[in-house]
């Protein structure tokens, strides 16, 4: 049934049961080893433009910060220098301690803008990352893992909130005091100077050379998350069928093993990054060593006072904090930048396509009810008068599997046409085709006469209901799954087309009524419910052609009679394109078309391919509808 989804062959969809994507490439589409195309400060442009003002404002606070920082050590000295000389002390104190409040506050006031800043730009990123997501070709849900796809919106946008906290701005900061502590110890003593920054650029220039390591084992980290998040949402959706079949503890111990990978790849990445301090550490010390031992001769040769020595020593600590901490946020900016790598992995991948022409021809226009029997409406819609044709058509996925071969088939409008054959005939992969979630390789797909590759795909399915083979049902309530297309839809709407599918109990038996809850994938809703609820849901939208793909799966004998009835409805309000396998669901259709290997081998009703084609005698003759 590798083509009964609609994706490609292959285990999940066409997924490897690594989680790899095609041709080796590493769980994040990024590369075999998982290193991703390397990103610079230019690429989380797109992230911080529309922060700007704030950021404009968070960098004046900071300039303004540093200057008061710059200002503190001048200060010490001349309130030194005053207690050397027997002068008053309470003007430079008291300028001291207003300049040290003032600091304090400035910096209060920056952390709180940078983590309001920091908190738009993850929203920002997630609201673009989710609206590209919900927009990819249906191809690139079949190979990807939703828990990785998960793990890009949640794990890695929240990394790019210590890019803008600790790391663009406070380098920006940063750099501005130890500049200003530069001048002003070349100021000082410019031999103090020359010592203090070769013990100090030594450091740096280590921990640089280490934090460059960071972002990809920081990107080979967050891929191990995303690949954990998987592990995590295919044992959750599947929990109920894990428990049935006593694997609990097996997908546990799998679970666990990814989160141990994860933690792995974090252990990595924290080795490299705890190397940083250490070095500054290393190097801060040591320049402050030398500092004392050369400062204290010069003061004891009388080439500097020992106010000038306290400020330089002051100015040095201001040099080297900030040093630390644009090392620091350095580090950051790898990490953020990895995790920016697997976010512009999803954003620059090309989104659905909307093409046609921009004014698309009208669709028929449908009545505001039709609830007239299906042989009025095909008496007022002439059998001659196709709603959906295929000419030739074929397809194959994009890694050269074929699936269908030169179909022609004509849908008149206001019929009810069914889909037949074993598993693998291209049945459901012809409906995805109408929908527009892959295109024919060949020949031509026309709904109303027009090629449907000439209309924008919101066109086409804005004409077209679908019913997947699972339907799913949303968390939510009865109310909001039937409104997923029909949002403008009241109430007496909703329970106008429940009524219709036999669904009237539905809102009876809960005093919540059609606020009632269906549960998690509509736990609390049977089979045949969900299935109806579904059928529901795309009625209320009007569709001039409704599709169903396997609507009775699953059913019971009781819940198939239940459906038969709800599809005799649909049929009064749209045209039926049905995918089945339990024929006696179909056998009242105006036509059959009878699928094998992805071609038509046979089109009639029901009594006419009894005569005519063996492949559906054989079918009729399985599900007893013919003696054998």
């Amino acid at each position: 049934m590798s083509d009964e989804r609609g994706g490609p062959p292959g285990p999940a969809g066409g997924r490897r049961a690594d989680g790899a994507g095609p041709d080796g490439a590493g769980p994040d589409g990024s590369g075999p080893d998982g290193s991703g195309a390397r990103l610079g400060l230019r690429a989380l442009g797109p992230y911080l433009r529309e922060h700007r003002t704030a950021l404009v404002v968070v960098a004046l606070v900071s300039l303004v910060g540093a200057a008061a920082s710059l200002a503190q050590p001048l200060l010490v000295g001349a309130i030194i220098a005053a207690v050397s000389a027997g002068a008053s002390v309470a003007a430079p104190a008291s300028v001291a301690v207003v300049v040290l409040v003032a600091g304090a506050l400035l910096g209060g006031a920056q952390r709180y803008l940078l983590q309001r800043t920091a908190e738009g730009v993850v929203l920002s990123t997630r609201r673009r990352l989710v609206d590209r997501l919900l927009r990819l070709p249906v191809a690139e849900y079949d190979r990807r893992r939703t828990g990785d796809l998960m793990s890009r919106v949640g794990a890695d946008t929240t990394l790019l909130r210590a890019v803008v906290t600790s790391g663009l701005v406070e380098v920006a900061s940063s750099a501005l005091v130890v500049v200003g502590a530069v001048v002003a110890m070349a100021l000082v003593d410019v031999v103090l100077l020359a010592v203090t920054l070769a013990g100090v650029l030594t450091g740096v220039a280590a921990g640089v050379l280490v934090a460059r390591r960071v972002r990809a084992l920081s990107l080979a980290a967050q891929t191990r998350v995303g690949e954990m998040s998987a592990a995590v949402e295919r044992s959750l959706s599947a929990v109920r069928t894990i428990r049935a079949s006593g694997a609990t503890d097996r997908e546990a111990a799998a679970v666990v093993a990814s989160a141990v990978a994860a933690r792995d790849a974090g252990v990595r990445a924290a080795k490299v990054g705890a190397v940083v301090s250490p070095v500054m550490v290393v190097a801060v010390q040591g320049a402050l060593v030398a500092v004392l031992a050369v400062g204290g001769a010069r003061v004891a040769s009388g080439a500097l006072t020992v106010a000038d020595l306290v400020q330089f020593v002051l100015y040095l600590f201001l040099l080297v904090l900030p040093l630390a901490s644009t090392l620091q946020a350095y580090t950051l900016l790898q990490q953020g930048l990895g995790a920016l790598t697997r976010i512009e992995e999803v954003v620059r991948l090309p989104l659905e396509d909307d093409d046609g022409p921009a004014t698309p021809a009208p669709a028929p226009s449908v009545p505001a009810a039709r609830t007239a029997p299906r042989e009025e409406v095909a008496a007022r819609r002439p059998a001659d008068a196709p709603l959906l044709e295929l000419e030739g058509v074929s397809f194959s996925y994009p890694d050269g599997t074929p699936v269908l071969h030169e179909v022609d088939l004509v849908v008149p409008r206001g019929s009810r046409t069914a889909l037949v054959g074993p598993s693998g005939a291209g049945k459901s992969t012809l409906l995805a085709l109408v929908e527009r979630f892959h295109d024919v390789s060949a020949g031509a797909l026309r709904l109303g006469g027009v090629d449907v590759r000439g209309l924008p795909r919101a066109a086409v399915r804005s004409r077209l209901g679908y019913v997947e083979q699972d339907a799913p049902v949303l968390a939510g309530t009865l109310a909001d799954n039937l409104r997923l297309a029909a949002p403008a839809a009241t109430g007496d709407d909703l329970r106008r087309v429940l009524a219709a599918v036999n669904l009237t109990a539905l809102v009876d038996r809960s005093p919540e009524g059609l606020d009632a809850q269906v549960g998690e994938d509509g736990v609390r809703l049977s089979g045949g419910e969900r299935q109806r609820l579904a059928i529901a849901r795309s009625l209320l939208a009007r569709p001039e052609l409704l599709l169903l793909d396997e609507p009775t799966a699953s059913l019971d004998a009781r819940n198939e009679e239940s459906l038969r009835a709800a599809l005799a409805a649909a049929a009064r309000e749209s045209t039926l394109l049905v995918v089945a396998h339990r024929l006696s669901t179909v056998v009242d259709s105006d036509q059959i078309v009878v699928l094998e290997a992805g071609r038509v081998v046979g089109t009639g009703t029901h009594e006419e391919l009894l005569d005519a084609s063996p492949l559906y005698r054989g079918l009729a003759a399985a599900q007893l509808l013919v003696a054998r």
